[in-house]
């Protein structure tokens, strides 16, 4: 029974240590070659993600700041894909390059002629596209747009202090437009404020505008009062200066009339004297011609400018003109036609009544 087990027990041993080894001899090769292809694959992918890891892009309207362990070391200006050591030895922190705006707010400032006013302006504000500003304004405001507006608002704050000290009310609020000077006032604020952020922080201030500007109480009483004054001496000279033109126009016309009196009066007088010189030829022709019939017809013409329908005389009929109204036209032929009228007095009603 012993002997049995044992020679059982060993025979089974070597059996299976046999059988093992050949198995083992025979399947090692197979897993060397898939485990490689496994560390060929990570490693690719590792190398292609390094690669993609490697390369930044630069988009249009803003630059790439390339970091080194936190310290700014080169400004991407040009638009597309460049090189840089993958995080986190580099990193890339873009900047917007394009135009921001921001408000002051209302802000209560005091005039040259110590009067009050309140203003509201606008900053229009950029990055230049300049390397050295970009790191300054990358390191000033660690690349907060926000940040940088609020520090524009405070320095737009102080400069209208400083710069509407320098300017009259009435340069700002006028009715004469020639007299307004809100332009130079927003471009004395934008060299002030430009000046500071540039120096500060990096960034050019393109643009100052006001956009509002309104007058406490006492200041809009003061306003008007200017104002009214204002137009009441413009209303003073304009008044004074038509009244000198006035003047001239009424001292041209008459002058010009007297000037034309002149003229028509001595055009009359010539007109007058030509009509007797031909008056005076008619006349010389007409008694040329008879004599006697001249003087009756003259004579009738005097009687028609003195005697009228109301007109009441006592002449003597044997002088002229009358005598015509009782001999009758000479020449005619025949005795002359006699009235019985008294030598010395006649009616002219009854003269005519007899014609």
């Amino acid at each position: 029974m012993g002997h049995y087990h044992a020679h059982g027990d060993a025979h089974s041993h070597h059996h299976h240590g046999h059988h093992g080894h050949a198995h083992g001899a025979a399947g090692a090769p197979a897993p060397r070659p898939r485990f490689v292809l496994r560390v060929t694959l990570a490693a690719l992918c590792v190398l292609i993600a390094l690669v993609v890891a490697s390369f930044v892009q630069v988009r249009e309207g803003e630059a790439t700041v390339i970091t080194r362990f936190g310290d700014p070391v080169r400004v991407l200006l040009k638009p597309g894909l460049a090189w840089r050591w993958p995080a986190p030895i580099e990193a890339a922190v873009p900047v917007d390059l394009r135009l921001h705006t921001t408000s002051s707010g209302l802000q209560d400032v005091g005039t040259r002629d110590g009067l009050r006013i309140i203003v509201q302006a606008y900053v229009a504000w950029r990055v230049p596209e300049n390397a050295n500003d970009i790191g300054r304004f990358v390191r000033a405001v660690r690349n907060e747009p926000d940040e940088a507006a609020r520090q524009i608002r405070s320095l737009v704050g102080s400069a209208l202090q400083t710069t509407s000290a320098g300017f009259d009310l009435a340069s700002l609020v006028n009715t004469d437009p020639t007299q307004v000077h809100i332009p130079e006032f927003e471009e004395q604020l934008r060299r002030q404020v430009d000046a500071q952020v540039y120096t500060a922080y990096g960034v050019h201030v393109t643009q100052v505008g006001l956009e509002k500007l309104t007058l406490p109480a006492v200041t809009l009483a003061a306003t008007v009062e200017r104002m009214r004054a204002e137009r009441e001496t413009v209303a003073a000279q304009r008044t004074a200066q038509g009244a000198r033109e006035a003047a001239q126009i009424r001292s041209d016309a008459d002058r010009d009339a007297r000037v034309l009196i002149a003229d028509a009066n001595v055009k009359a007088a010539e007109l007058e004297a030509q009509s007797r010189k031909d008056a005076a030829a008619i006349y010389g022709k007409s008694y040329a011609a008879d004599p006697q019939l001249y003087t009756m017809l003259r004579s009738l013409d005097t009687l028609g400018s003195v005697v009228n329908t109301n007109t009441n005389l006592i002449l003597r009929t044997d002088a002229a003109p009358f005598r015509a109204l009782v001999q009758g036209p000479p020449g005619l032929g025949g005795a002359p036609t006699t009235f019985t009228v008294p030598p010395t007095h006649a009616s002219a009603k009854a003269a005519g009544k007899a014609r």
